[in-house]
């Protein structure tokens, strides 16, 4: 395997960009299938019957809203920078 070809496949393993995610998502309207599409959340936030998951990408978070078991809500971050010492 060509050291490009190599790169390339340790690349394709890494977190996604927060388009890829939400290309992922398109059509997901429940709870479940958002589990099934990308997985446990990196973060999950509850308050009462609604909940936020949160997906870390590398070029920032996705975070959706839940209501119940409807996703009814999704948004986009940008990563912070590392704080200065």
């Amino acid at each position: 395997m060509s050291a490009v070809a190599a790169l390339l496949v340790l690349a394709s393993c890494g977190e996604p960009t927060k388009e890829e995610i939400l290309r992922k998502v398109d059509g997901v309207n429940t709870k479940q299938h958002l589990e099934q599409v990308l997985g446990t959340p990196d973060d999950i936030d509850k308050l009462g019957p609604v909940e936020t998951w949160t997906y870390v990408a590398v070029n920032g978070t996705v975070s959706f809203l839940i209501a119940g078991d409807r996703v009814t809500i999704s948004a986009t971050g940008d990563k912070k920078p590392p704080a200065k010492e």
